[in-house]
């Protein structure tokens, strides 16, 4: 497992290469004809929509150790934050 230190990054380029993934077989099932195609230009609207709406259950399935790894990143660097501004805070007190 790599660090936890690109935890972010991890996560949302996995997210966004699982979009790419769904757009691809939407597009290619779009291209094949299984599914319909919208009237017009719409249609690169409608197949970024149908990816984005097949994307986002799967992701919240498949990368939920990747997005906890993320949240403990996160969490970890708004309590060092949370503690700076204590420490801050308390040595302006002291000035006064």
């Amino acid at each position: 497992m790599s660090s936890p230190k690109f935890a972010t990054l991890r996560y949302t380029a996995l997210r966004i290469g699982l979009f790419v993934a769904c757009f691809a077989v939407v597009w290619a099932l779009a291209y094949l004809h299984v599914i319909p195609l919208a009237v017009g230009a719409a249609n690169t609207v409608w197949m970024l929509l149908l990816a984005i709406v097949i994307s986002a259950p799967l992701s919240f399935v498949l990368l939920r150790k990747q997005r906890d790894a993320m949240s403990e990143q996160i969490v970890a660097k708004v309590d060092r934050q949370r503690e700076r501004l204590a420490a801050s805070a308390g040595q302006e007190d002291g000035l006064l």
